[in-house]
């Protein structure tokens, strides 16, 4: 194999760079030249092809720092339509002219799908990413159960939810146990929480706090080391009595409380809080308008006034509640020590799987108490139910106290392992030296995408 293509797809993280870097390592090494493309899938079906060399001369180009967020090659959520020959056509001939060998994709479950179509025309790997941490298994053979599930449910069967899933799991069966990515969305969200603590405190009000993660509620369940009182994850419908009373206690007791609210979060109905009013991206995922506010709004009438009659006498006429979303900042930034590790490991692994005649497969980060992190793949359509879908993994039942609104103990040792040293010196170094560095005072930002125009070539 002498030159492999990569890709970014999807929406970003902080560890796309890292991913790139470790695969421009290991081709350096193995004497592969990488060629980038840019803005993902939507290169491909560029008559221009725009792409960058990332190892002229099998030396990294200095503008790929595996420290910086984002993703130097731009990404889109563009993605080939199989069922047009046209664009089958016109990736062909794309492939075709950068006389690529094989193909990395960087992304997650839209990335895999959108993968597809090009396996059949050679030999792609996917190398995952998502701060949602969707994109896995919690144990081999789980998409059986999804469609075991379905079928339950459409016939009204007791067992639709229950009996058909494990109660419990493993942490060494988790397929892909953590996404990059995923980490630095948990650090960025716990930091915020603690801030927004302190207004809640300060002026004894109710803070509902809205994270990302769609239908997937690990970066809520990761939010826990801000040790929010409450939290609320898609898997597990909101019982509004059951949240007033709790809500009603903890306020009582302490005069403030603070909830974590996944975005995906559901009534018992099954009805998604924060997509009230359907709308969609581009990859075909709802966007959702305000998980955060349904609940406010609901404690609003089910807590009644008399709650702050003590706290809030003699206050402006202001609600006690209040709701925010810590939204995009979620997504960027310079990514953690944990995400750079394992962003550069599963880079450096897609390579591999490439040089050893891998189609369709996908680099995952595996666990064990005794190996700790190492790198593997699986099968993509292992991945896949019965009819061909790829699902987002979602928080298994024993990693969280349906009752407490809590971390299960299963839940507390799987986080563990992945934040105990997710920060490392140099983490806290950069914030010492650089984000008051005088120089910011004197100077304009200096994107990296004004250095990678002048790289970029076209066919």
């Amino acid at each position: 194999m002498k030159r492999i293509g990569i890709l970014t797809a999807g929406g970003d993280t902080p560890a796309l760079n890292a991913t790139i870097f470790g695969a421009v390592q290991r081709a350096n090494a193995l004497k592969i030249e990488m060629v980038g493309l840019i803005r993902g899938y939507a290169a491909l079906l560029d008559p221009q092809t725009p792409h960058v060399f990332l190892n002229p001369l099998f030396s990294g180009i200095p503008e790929l720092d595996p420290c910086k967020g984002g993703t130097l090659l731009g990404s889109s959520r563009t993605y080939v339509d199989s069922t047009r020959p046209e664009n089958r056509d016109a990736v062909a001939r794309s492939l075709r002219d950068l006389k690529l060998d094989g193909l990395i994709c960087i992304g997650g479950d839209g990335t895999i799908n959108g993968m597809q179509p090009l396996t059949e025309l050679l030999p792609c790997v996917l190398a995952p990413k998502t701060i949602d941490n969707d994109l896995g298994l919690n144990y081999p053979g789980e998409p059986e159960e999804w469609a075991e599930r379905e079928a339950a449910s459409q016939q009204g069967s007791s067992t639709a939810s229950t009996s058909i899933a494990r109660d419990t799991i493993r942490l060494e069966e988790m397929i892909n146990y953590a996404t990059p990515g995923y980490a630095t969305a948990v650090f960025t969200v716990a930091q915020s929480i603690e801030r927004l603590r302190t207004t809640a405190e300060s002026h004894h009000r109710i803070a509902i706090v809205e994270v990302m993660g769609r239908q997937s509620g690990y970066i809520a369940l990761g939010a826990a080391y801000a040790q929010p009182d409450l939290i609320l994850i898609p898997e597990v419908p909101v019982n509004p009595r059951k949240l007033t009373q709790q809500v009603a206690r903890i306020y009582d007791r302490q005069h403030n409380v603070v909830i974590v609210v996944g975005e995906g979060v559901r009534n018992e109905e099954g009805t998604e809080l924060g997509a009230t009013s359907k709308s969609f991206d581009p990859a075909g995922n709802i966007r959702y308008s305000g998980a955060a506010d349904a609940i406010a709004q609901m404690l609003k009438q089910s807590l009644g006034d008399d709650l702050f009659e003590e706290t809030r006498r003699f206050e402006p006429d202001s609600s006690p509640l209040f709701s925010r979303k810590i939204g995009h900042t979620q997504r960027g930034g310079r990514p953690i020590l944990f995400d750079r590790y394992s962003a550069t490991q599963l880079g450096g692994k897609a390579v591999d799987l490439l040089t050893t005649g891998s189609n369709n497969e996908v680099a995952t980060l595996q666990y064990s108490e005794t190996a700790g992190f190492t790198v593997s793949s699986i099968a993509a359509n292992k991945l896949r139910d019965r009819n061909g879908e790829i699902r987002p993994r979602e928080v298994h039942p024993s990693f969280f106290d349906s009752q407490r609104l809590q971390l299960s103990p299963l839940g507390v040792q799987y986080l563990r392992p992945i934040f105990s040293r997710s920060v490392g010196a140099d983490d806290v170094e950069y914030i010492r030296r650089e984000v008051f560095d005088d120089g910011c005072l004197n100077g304009a930002y200096q994107s990296i995408t004004t250095d990678i125009r002048k790289r970029i070539r076209r066919i």
